[in-house]
């Protein structure tokens, strides 16, 4: 734990694995405040972010870019200090040499919900305009389990136990998100 004035440097933080031998996420990071960076299998820097409950923002990040999550480093505050999180991802990524892809040219594929719409099949999506609003919705949401079904058969090849559940209404306009 950091107080709110010394900023630790990216490299003197111990590497934790994004998924433990358990298939779980780190749980002592449930309901923490602080700051984190997520690397990929060669511990390539991907992503830098803060958050009020690092716990759920690393899964909703698993979800969407499990190809990229294998360790995180971590640091958390004990009361929320938008300014110093702000003051330590400017240096971890100064100290990176770089801006890490998912901060910058892939940013919404780290934070926006994913979109389903890509994944329509070529009737799927010539039929779709010509549908009223309620086969849409339905054909959105037929999609969006697809995907969510394709999600979840990776995370489970990755040996993932922890559960993940969609936000259902979210579906229905052809978006996943976490519950």
């Amino acid at each position: 734990m950091s107080s709110n004035t010394d900023i630790p440097s990216l490299g003197s933080l111990e590497f934790l694995p994004y998924i433990d031998d358990g298939g779980e996420l780190p749980i002592q990071l449930q309901n923490r405040i602080g700051i984190y960076a997520i690397f990929d299998e060669l511990q390539v820097l991907q992503f830098v972010g803060y958050s009020r409950d690092i716990y759920l923002s690393l899964k909703q990040h698993l979800v969407r870019k499990p190809e990229a999550c294998y360790w995180v480093k971590v640091t958390t505050i004990d009361r929320p200090n938008r300014t110093f999180l702000e003051n330590v991802q400017s240096s971890w990524t100064t100290e990176n040499g770089s801006i890490p892809l998912g901060n910058a040219a892939d940013s919404a594929q780290w934070l926006d919900p994913i979109s389903t719409h890509h994944a329509m099949t070529a009737a799927e999506s010539d039929s779709f305009a010509d549908l009223d609003g309620v086969a849409q919705i339905k054909l959105l949401k037929q999609v969006s389990r697809r995907v969510e079904e394709t999600i979840l058969a990776t995370l489970q090849q990755r040996g993932v136990h922890t559960e993940i559940r969609f936000n259902p209404k979210l579906k229905e306009q052809g978006l996943l998100d976490l519950k």
